[in-house]
């Protein structure tokens, strides 16, 4: 009888052990899982019910058409969670990056955001590499890789920004892009497609190279472009000089012809108003468009193709931008103005 009584109690110690055991290794995985999640937060920033609150910068990732999509995000210091707050998408130039459209010595628009108070986010266009860099927009007609694997861009900003909306409290009626070359083609892309996310787009050195456009309602349309951009021409197709491979490019759209395309299309008064007009630049305005949207022609007598108002880039075949106007300053009063 003791040697049964002693059996059981061995066998009841040795459970009690293993649940001792159990629990101390749920208890260790708990905590590594909080401070996982902790850590977590703390590389993304500090979040509650409507998202990350405090200013920063911050990069995200998500797939996208079985692709691993990045951007970047710029957040004021003045951004308040409670308070809706514009959103910019900057599309970089096609052989860029977003790193480089961050680059707030090239584009300045960081500083144009921390002045502002909007925030601004940089996604990546599709590359070969891993790194992101050399990247292209599909952009219709242009550019490159991601033209050529007919890459679901739009669909990808799409995403982005829904994806914000999670992440900061932004205005849905107060969603703009710009960009650079590819990037302003692209930017064009989206008032075609993507009409019903943004309120304005503006586009620098780029052409509206899309051959099929449908907007699903009236939308503001700003362009900066400089009469000797040597990669764009002014007049229609590409510059010879810049671009090694051609196939890789089209036959741009000229200026005078994009916004032809967009004042028919917004139903706007053929003849525009001249709203600037000084040493090296002037801008032109239509209005009496359908939804009191507006379209603005700035042209730089100079500046090649580049950013007006920053500084040249280090690359090779790089311009130096005009300074008879500050991109940044033109398009964010227009943005402002819409």
């Amino acid at each position: 009888m003791q040697g049964f009584k002693r059996s059981v109690f061995l066998i009841i110690f040795l459970f009690s052990s293993l649940f001792v055991i159990s629990q101390s290794l749920c208890a260790q995985e708990t905590w590594r899982d909080k401070l996982k999640e902790r850590f977590k937060q703390r590389f993304e920033g500090k979040q509650d019910s409507i998202g990350i609150s405090s200013p920063g910068d911050y990069d995200f990732s998500l797939q996208h058409d079985g692709l691993s999509r990045t951007y970047k995000v710029h957040v004021p210091a003045s951004y308040i969670k409670s308070v809706p707050s514009f959103l910019i998408l900057a599309f970089h130039g096609g052989g860029g990056s977003s790193k480089i459209m961050a680059n707030d010595e090239y584009y300045g628009l960081i500083s144009k955001s921390n002045k502002e108070g909007f925030i601004v986010a940089f996604p990546n266009g599709v590359s070969q590499l891993r790194s992101g860099k050399f990247a292209t927009w599909n952009a219709g007609n242009c550019c490159g890789y991601a033209r050529d694997k007919h890459v679901d861009d739009v669909g990808f900003v799409r995403k982005v920004i829904a994806d914000m909306e999670t992440k900061f409290n932004v205005d849905p009626n107060r969603i703009y892009a710009i960009g650079m070359s590819n990037g302003g083609m692209f930017s064009y892309k989206l008032a075609c497609d993507l009409t019903d996310k943004f309120k304005a787009i503006a586009s620098v050195a780029g052409t509206d190279n899309c051959d099929q456009c449908r907007p699903s309602k009236p939308i503001s349309i700003m362009h900066i472009h400089a009469k000797d951009d040597d990669h764009v021409l002014f007049n229609g197709g590409y510059g010879v000089k810049a671009f090694k491979d051609p196939s890789k490019v089209t036959d741009f759209t000229s200026v005078p012809e994009t916004i032809s395309r967009w004042v028919k299309r917004n139903n706007c008064n053929v003849i525009p108003k001249r709203v600037m007009e000084k040493e090296g630049v002037y801008c032109d305005l239509y209005t009496g468009c359908d939804g009191n949207v507006q379209i603005k022609l700035c042209v730089t007598e100079t500046g090649g193709h580049s950013w007006s108002g920053r500084t040249k880039i280090p690359r090779a075949n790089a311009t130096t931008p005009s300074q008879a106007i500050s991109a940044n300053d033109e398009i964010w009063d227009f943005f402002k103005a819409q």
